[in-house]
């Protein structure tokens, strides 16, 4: 009562109304005092330590979900709060370009996903997406394809070439089929980019009961998922470093890809698990 009162009433007149030696009450305060300071220098060690693990890419939202599953329960408010005093700060994503190159005669495909993007919404396996991106080296340009699988958010298969041609998109999927990540009769979405409209990629994925999606010319939100999985690389990973050389750039993405982001980052559109954790959860059956 007194803690609660004490900016509206002295606390001397407080003690005296309730016969409490102030003694007492200030001595509850030291203990109380002494021991939220020593939650908040555990807390805040911990902090350090999942930012580190993060590799520095962790906001305080992610940090709050991973010390609440490692069993420290925080609020997202304090976490920000201890972040800002201990000098803690994320990595901050830098502007979108578009990259996208119609070809001169595409094959035309419909959306069959329409922005239906959650992940409750398929199973693993049953809806792809994927995309392409440049990365820059002392040795010129390397492009990196993606297969993004929804249901997971996991990269099943991925490829990096030093030229744009439709092979590339198609050794892309080629592992994530070999991985056996693709359910017969998934449908692979992408945006109209000249590899993902050419008749080479379209006959390939009708060999392969792949069926083709494309979204609207220019709108990026109709490939989300897989422009935020380039942005999350690059801003974790890419814009942090200069690679000398391609093979420099190579051995770190693929460390990236298959270590960090489908084994150990959380994903907020995954309730903060690992794409790999969601996969598990997919394959471990539910109790009766």
């Amino acid at each position: 009562m007194i803690e609660a009162e004490k900016d509206n009433y002295p606390i001397v007149f407080m003690c005296d109304l309730l016969a409490l030696p102030r003694s007492s009450y200030y001595a509850w305060r030291h203990r109380a005092e002494t021991v939220a300071g020593a939650r908040r220098r555990v807390l805040g060690s911990q902090i350090r330590q999942v930012f580190d693990r993060s590799r520095q890419t962790y906001g305080c939202r992610r940090v709050a979900a991973q010390l609440n599953r490692d069993g420290y329960a925080c609020s997202v408010g304090l976490v920000a709060a201890l972040m800002r005093g201990l000098g803690l700060r994320a990595v901050q994503p830098r502007g979108y370009r578009r990259t996208t190159l119609p070809g001169d005669h595409p094959v035309n495909s419909p959306d069959l996903l329409e922005r239906a993007f959650a992940p409750d919404s398929c199973a693993p396996g049953e809806r792809l997406v994927g995309d392409i991106t440049y990365l820059r080296t002392g040795q010129g340009w390397l492009y990196l394809a993606t297969v993004i699988d929804l249901a997971t958010r996991m990269v099943v298969g991925w490829q990096l070439a030093d030229h744009t041609r439709t092979s590339l998109v198609v050794d892309a999927l080629q592992m994530a089929l070999d991985a056996h990540r693709v359910a017969p009769g998934a449908i692979f979405h992408s945006d109209r980019g000249t590899q993902y409209t050419s008749s080479q990629y379209v006959q390939y994925c009708r060999t392969h009961a792949v069926r083709t999606s494309l979204g609207r010319t220019g709108v990026c939100w109709d490939n989300a998922p897989a422009e935020t999985f380039f942005a999350a690389l690059k801003n974790d990973l890419y814009h942090r470093h200069t690679w000398p050389t391609q093979a420099a750039a190579r051995t770190a993405v693929a460390e990236y890809i298959e270590v960090f982001y489908n084994r150990q980052r959380l994903h907020s559109t995954l309730g903060y698990r690992t794409p790999h954790e969601a996969l598990t959860n997919h394959q471990t059956p539910t109790a009766a």
